[in-house]
């Protein structure tokens, strides 16, 4: 854990949330970051959800990674996703009390992409930006969100072993109001391509 960021235990819908907190000196913005698939690994300290912080950290947004129930300190079970928009709103409406009047960044990674999708959706208003790095478009509905009410910018790979990069073309490119990034020649982990992935989501933040 960095020195600047404070872990916080938080009342969930099913629990307890463990989140981790960066503070900037002005925020200009509020980012809430969604990790990958609980039940294969994902955590909030995934490498790509670390990348998604920093970016929004160093543009100055106050940041708020979470692990999903199940995971770490978070109680519970996992819930296929619906559970798991729940506890995304959670910490929504925990961070907007604690930093109140901020702009919503709301960002996530595959199996998090489709919650943080879905969790944008259900607010009042379309966050100001909304960030999905290879979102899980097979597995999850996320086709059901389809036509997604505001604007997103999609990071994909076009050599995913995970999430079939074909698939999120597909349902995703060259829809209004989406923005996607293609990263050649990069897999599912962004693995040697993490200082690219950030470039591009600052790009996209600023």
């Amino acid at each position: 854990m960095n020195r600047n960021e404070e872990q916080h235990l938080i009342d969930g819908p099913a629990g307890t949330l463990e989140l981790l907190v960066t503070q900037a000196d002005n925020p200009g913005a509020l980012a809430v970051i969604c990790h990958p698939h609980p039940l294969h690994g994902g955590t909030m300290h995934n490498k790509v959800v670390s990348t998604l912080m920093r970016g929004a950290r160093d543009l100055g947004a106050n940041t708020v990674r979470f692990n999903f129930r199940g995971v770490g300190q978070s109680t519970g079970e996992h819930a296929d996703g619906v559970g798991e928009i729940d506890d995304c709103q959670a910490v929504i409406d925990w961070a907007q009390s604690r930093f109140p009047g901020l702009p919503l960044w709301l960002m996530g990674f595959s199996f998090g992409g489709y919650v943080a999708a879905a969790a944008a959706g259900a607010q009042a208003d379309w966050p100001q930006r909304v960030v999905l790095v290879a979102p899980s478009v097979e597995k999850l509905p996320f086709a059901d969100l389809m036509p997604l009410p505001g604007p997103v910018s999609v990071m994909m790979g076009e050599a995913d072993d995970v999430v079939a990069s074909q698939a999120v073309f597909d349902l995703l490119e060259g829809k209004p109001q989406v923005n996607v990034v293609r990263f050649a020649d990069t897999g599912h982990f962004f693995h040697g391509k993490l200082v690219e992935l950030k470039a591009a989501v600052e790009d996209v933040l600023r």
